[in-house]
């Protein structure tokens, strides 16, 4: 799968999209177990972040409020914790992936 220009790499765009059609609490499931089980992993924690962004996009523009703001809330938490965690290449990798 493409997006702009970036190929996935992981399944994360599918895991979010089946999860939408059950509701908040498994959109919030879903990202906590991708977020515990890749946030050590810099290229998959930077597609979670992409994709995230592109999931807040998606439901802002459907005019799905609460949907977006949910995936705005877990943004800022993945989206912030590489900032803060990422360091040499790992950050260089994030920022210029997601720039």
């Amino acid at each position: 799968m493409e997006f702009n220009g970036y190929e996935t790499k992981t399944t994360f765009w599918q895991d979010f999209s089946i999860a939408d059609r059950f509701g908040l609490d498994a959109i919030r499931d879903t990202f906590n177990r991708a977020f515990n089980e890749w946030k050590t992993n810099a290229v998959y924690l930077t597609e979670l972040v992409l994709i995230l962004n592109w999931k807040i996009w998606q439901y802002y523009e459907s005019g799905n409020d609460e949907y977006a703001t949910l995936y705005n809330e877990l943004w800022e938490m993945a989206d912030g914790y590489a900032v803060n965690n990422l360091t040499g290449d790992d950050l260089a990798y994030f920022y210029n992936t997601t720039d």
